[in-house]
């Protein structure tokens, strides 16, 4: 994959965006989702209402939006399995690059979708770009002959990483939660029998 250089202001504005969305997250941890306004956030980032406006289109935006170099940086892992390596062993490095890149704000995301349908219902559509992505790549890395094959690996590999997912407690630490997607996906893969 081609490496691009990116400019001072690029790195200004994608500087921006992480400390508005880490003192979103702070805020929102110590006073809860409902009790934290787009003007605190603000502040507490050191910009305007208006440069908010500018990188989020609200506050669940700012908990749910991909940071600007997340799908690079997904696709990139997708872009680094070997062409030789088995097809689960590339989705299983996959999906557990990828939720360990959520572990910023996956905790403070369960918590919301728990108490605030709106914010549940918003949360829905959050990993679609990824898991299109990732339908993509097995696409392409799969022959049409193993087609049928590989999108039922994918699709386990999905299944195991939200059963993981719903099985996590929600007092228990996001390690926890990627212990648990280690060990649903060595149960889901092909050829296991169950214990």
């Amino acid at each position: 994959m081609e490496k691009t250089t990116m400019s001072l202001r690029e790195r200004k504005k994608l500087a921006t965006w992480h400390a508005i969305r880490a003192a979103a997250l702070e805020l929102i941890d110590e006073q809860g989702y409902e009790a934290t306004t787009v003007e605190q956030i603000a502040a507490a980032a050191n910009v305007s209402r208006a440069t908010f406006f500018n990188y989020f289109s609200g506050k669940e935006s700012v908990i749910l939006d991909q940071a600007p170099e997340e799908r690079r940086r997904w696709q990139t892992l997708m872009d680094d399995r070997p062409e030789d390596e088995p097809l689960w062993d590339s989705l299983t490095a996959i999906l557990t690059g990828f939720c360990e890149s959520l572990g910023d704000r996956l905790p403070t995301q369960r918590l919301l979708k728990a108490q605030s349908p709106a914010f549940a219902q918003s949360a829905q559509n959050f990993s679609e770009q990824f898991f299109t992505d990732l339908k993509d790549w097995v696409t392409s890395r799969t022959g049409p002959d193993g087609q049928p094959a590989a999108t039922l690996q994918r699709n386990l590999a999905v299944a195991a990483t939200m059963t993981a997912y719903e099985i996590w407690p929600a007092e228990e630490p996001v390690d926890g939660f990627l212990h648990r997607l280690e060990d649903c996906l060595r149960q889901a893969r092909p050829g296991t029998a169950a214990d």
